[in-house]
Parts: structure tokens; C-alpha cells; sequence
């Protein structure tokens, strides 16, 4: 890698850092692939908790090339993201790994294909799609470096996943926290006794603890409920 592919990389590293959450970050990854790697367009695709999701892509093209995919059930893409392997199709027009992909695919302008699987802590997390529209257009160089963008992206998502979680978490017990206070004042329960209330609605009406006190707090009562006992 040359000192302006180092520089790039650099600005990526902060880019990323900077982005604000997840799809900020995915958002970022695309964007820069497109300079990088002088590409036509590109894509990521993701799974989270394992279900597979369209992350970003900079053509609604791309989306549609990994839904038919998805719907086939083959293609380079969705081996990549099922396997965590790097696939190259050299010439679309003559792949014949993938029949029923290869067949749809004569209607878009996509003659080369390159598609780098992203892993953060040995787990697979998704793929890094790059598409131009000549055929054999990417090296062995241009395979490198979209590995080393996928590593930088499978961090700053990963990491961003995480910071979502922890802010979703924080916000949960927030709200159970406002939620408990409402039923402490209004049926003078204490702090254990407003909790195990709020756990049993949940577990009865199979809702989520976190909804029930938004519930709660939104209408300052719960719905089929009658007058809170003391537990």
C-alpha cells in the first residue's frame, strides 16, 4: 500500500470514529469504498442477531442484487456472508457458479464483482460488496485492500452495535426506573415491590419490561390492570 492508500485509510479511521451510530458508520464504509477502490457501487450487508439486513448500499441497484440473492438463496454475496469468504466473480456475464444469479443479472450494468467478508471478534458480521461495471477490473491489490477495509469496517461497526446496545440498556432501565417511581408514589410501594409488579404485567401480557414502563409512563396506567396490590 502506497502512502496516499495510508492516508485514505487514516481519514477512514476518523470518519468512523466520528460517525454517530450504525448506520452512520455502514454509510461511511460505502462511501469511502467507492474512492478507494474506484469502484461503480457498493454495498453491506449485515446480520444481526442472525438476521440478514441490508446495511447500505450507494445505488438502489445494489439492494436489489442482494434481495434476489436473498430470495434465490445464491450468489457470490450471500456465500460470502454465509461462509465468511472472499468471492471474486471475474466476468458476470460468464459465472456459472451461481446459474439462477448469473441469469437475472444480465439485466444490470455489472461486469466484475468482488465481495470481502467482515468479522469482529472470530464472529461474521457481515459483507463488504464492490461492483464495477467492466469485466476482470479488479486485481489482487484491489482484493487487499478491500479486506483491509473490511476490517476497518467490522470494527467501527461492531463497535457501534455495541455503543447502541449499551445505550439502549441504559435507556431501559431509565424508563423502568421513572415507571417504578410512578407506582411507589401512587400505591406507596417500595422500590422491590414496584419492580416485582412491573415484571409480573410483563410476564403476563408478554411484553417486554421495557415497554410496560414506557406504557406506564406514557398513560400513567397499565392497560386491563385493575388498583396495584402491595405486593
Amino acid at each position: 500500500m502506497d502512502q496516499m492508500d495510508a492516508d485514505a485509510f487514516a481519514r477512514l479511521a476518523v470518519e468512523l470514529h466520528d460517525a454517530g451510530g450504525m448506520e452512520e458508520t455502514v454509510e461511511a464504509v460505502v462511501q469511502f469504498a467507492l474512492q478507494a477502490e474506484a469502484c461503480s457501487y457498493a454495498g453491506v450487508a449485515l446480520v444481526l442477531r442472525g438476521v440478514r439486513e441490508i446495511a447500505a448500499v450507494t445505488d438502489p441497484l445494489v439492494a436489489e442484487i442482494y434481495q434476489m440473492q436473498f430470495d434465490l438463496g445464491e450468489g457470490p454475496m450471500l456465500t460470502a456472508l454465509t461462509e465468511g469468504v472472499a468471492v471474486q466473480v471475474p466476468e458476470v456475464a460468464a459465472e456459472t457458479r451461481w446459474p439462477d444469479w448469473s441469469a437475472k443479472m444480465t439485466k444490470y450494468p455489472i461486469g466484475s464483482v468482488l465481495h470481502a467478508p467482515m468479522w469482529a471478534n472470530a464472529q461474521l458480521i457481515g459483507v463488504l460488496s464492490l461492483y464495477k461495471t467492466e469485466p476482470d477490473a479488479f486485481s489482487a491489490d484491489d482484493e487487499a485492500i478491500a479486506h483491509i477495509l473490511a476490517r476497518h469496517a467490522s470494527v467501527a461497526v461492531a463497535t457501534a452495535r455495541n455503543d447502541e446496545t449499551m445505550t439502549a440498556a441504559v435507556d431501559a432501565r431509565k424508563l423502568v426506573g421513572q415507571a417504578m417511581g410512578i407506582l411507589m408514589e401512587r400505591f406507596d410501594l417500595d422500590e422491590t415491590q414496584a419492580f416485582e409488579t412491573l415484571k409480573r404485567y410483563s410476564q403476563e401480557h408478554n411484553i417486554k419490561l421495557r415497554d410496560v414502563a414506557q406504557e406506564l409512563i406514557d398513560t400513567r396506567k397499565l392497560r386491563d390492570s385493575g388498583p396495584t396490590p402491595k405486593a
